[in-house]
């Protein structure tokens, strides 16, 4: 396996706790593909927060895909398995977009509540793109929390990336257009705009998210050319819940899963997959400015599926 695999499988320790201890019961303990088999799988990813519809989903294709190529016996099925995951994993995924040599700068606006590693999460993208020979810029627009600004730089410097800032209670969209064009003049190929994940005013922060769009696009054409939003992984349904909220203001157009070395619940990530279609770009897998993976379908079901104690 390649070393995506091994970082995943070792940062996956909770989640695949769960999903190796019910499947060792239900793929070697059992000797027919009866109703209790799916039954038995059915709580297994429960157990892991995949989610009742999803988990029906995925129960509906095993079967099929059991029928269709003549599975008879329950160890067997591990592949099927395996290949079903994978197909809801893909529903709408795609590679992370990578930025245009000598274009006009990549605008990526990123949201998210507040506590869900938002940024800590920017950081890592910022080091990620540095690693990559480019020059990002990192803009804090959540001016409502002096401790988030100050914060946002700290890991704007351990990255190497420029920070444009402004002071706190300025006007989010405005500090926003002003890091577009500050990217523009000092010749940044990517821009990483903070946002706030929640407004101690009456302003609604889902219309302040629109309005931080609208703004941009009137900065730079056609940006932002992503939205990605930060979710933390070890929240489980919840952080279904706050995909559903912020997908339609901020218009999401991938996921960063943070925390997902600290969590039991990462199957939520194939409810999200399969009840928005909206797909996970990254994945956080530790503290570490370096500790970030591109997101591929395959390998995450690998990692996530096999047997703890299996050789990489």
């Amino acid at each position: 396996m390649n070393a995506l695999w091994k970082r995943l499988a070792g940062s996956l320790r909770k989640t695949r706790g769960v999903f190796a201890e019910g499947l060792a019961e239900v793929f070697t303990q059992r000797s027919e593909l009866d109703e209790e088999f799916y039954e038995r799988l059915e709580e297994v990813l429960l157990a892991a927060d995949v989610g009742l519809e999803t988990a029906e989903e995925i129960l509906s294709r095993l079967r099929d895909a059991i029928r269709r190529e003549g599975v008879r016996e329950t160890e067997a099925a591990r592949a099927q398995l395996r290949q079903v995951v994978v197909d809801v994993l893909r529903h709408g995924w795609q590679p992370p977009v990578e930025p245009e040599p000598n274009a006009a700068p990549h605008v990526v606006l990123v949201v998210g509540v507040n506590g869900v590693g938002k940024t800590t999460s920017i950081g890592k993208l910022a080091w990620h793109y540095h690693r990559q020979g480019r020059r990002p810029l990192v803009v804090a627009s959540e001016t409502y929390r002096a401790a988030a600004l100050e914060q946002l730089g700290v890991w704007a410097e351990r990255a190497n990336a420029e920070l444009i800032r402004s002071q706190p209670g300025a006007d989010p969209a405005a500090v926003a257009f002003d890091g577009v064009r500050a990217a523009h003049s000092r010749g940044a190929d990517v821009v990483l705009i903070d946002t706030a994940g929640r407004i101690q005013t009456n302003v609604n922060l889902m219309e302040e998210l629109r309005k931080i769009r609208r703004v941009v696009a009137k900065a730079q054409p056609e940006a932002p050319h992503e939205s990605l939003l930060v979710l933390d992984a070890t929240v489980g349904q919840n952080g279904l819940s706050q995909a559903r909220q912020f997908a339609d203001a901020a218009e999401v157009s991938g996921i960063f899963l943070a925390k997902l070395d600290g969590s039991a619940r990462g199957g939520v990530i194939l409810a999200i997959a399969h009840a928005l279609g909206i797909p996970v770009r990254y994945v956080g897998l530790g503290e570490q400015i370096d500790a970030l993976a591109e997101f591929d379908p395959e390998p995450f079901a690998e990692a996530l599926l096999e047997p703890i104690g299996a050789a990489p």
